[in-house]
This record gives C-alpha cells, structure tokens and sequence, in this order.
C-alpha cells in the first residue's frame, strides 16, 4: 500500500511540532489522555468508538493509532471491524437523512 499522500508519523514530526508550539501540545496530550483513561465507558469501548470516529472523519492517522490501541485493549478483530461497519451506516445514513433538504428544495419550486 503507498502511504506517500501522508508523511509517516514519526517522533521527529511530533518532536517539531512540540517544540513550535509547546503549550498546546502538552494542553492536547492531557486532554487525550483523560478522555482515553479507564471512566464510565472501559478503555476498550472507547477505542472502538475512536475506530469509527476516525473512519467517518477518514483521518488514516487515527485509524492506524486507534486500531493498534483497541487491540491492546482487548478488542478482538472482529468488533474491530463492526465499529468500521458502524461507521460506514452512519456516514452513509447521513447522506440519506439529508436528502430531506433536496426534497424540501424540490417542493419549494
């Protein structure tokens, strides 16, 4: 698979942006690590739902980063894939509830 459209994600890369902007950045990495952290949902719901926000939001970023973490977390491959599937619904359910606004459009000529 090429992977040229995206620079790999590297520490050189988070290195740089740190030190250009250091007070966002630390702000970021606490904020995800309290979200991640083990509250009302585990640890691995979480990174299930990360799964298929990040197929919706279509950042491969995240799609590779939340994968591995789900999996770390005891998700199996195949919730994996029905979080991916879930996903795919809603993105495409979307569509399809907003086709309401074409018809309104319609009605209204």
């Amino acid at each position: 698979m090429d992977h040229s459209l995206y620079p790999k994600a590297s520490k050189e890369l988070a290195d740089q942006r740190a030190a250009l902007s250091p007070e966002m950045t630390e702000a970021w990495t606490q904020f995800s690590r309290t979200v991640f952290k083990e509250g009302v949902l585990p640890e691995k719901t979480k990174q299930l739902i990360a799964v298929a926000v990040a197929h919706v939001t279509q950042c491969p970023y995240c799609i590779r980063s939340h994968t591995k973490q789900a999996l770390r977390k005891g998700a199996s491959k195949a919730e994996i894939m029905e979080a991916v599937w879930v996903a795919a619904e809603m993105r495409s359910g979307a569509a399809m509830a907003h086709s309401a606004i074409a018809l309104d459009e319609m009605n209204n000529i």
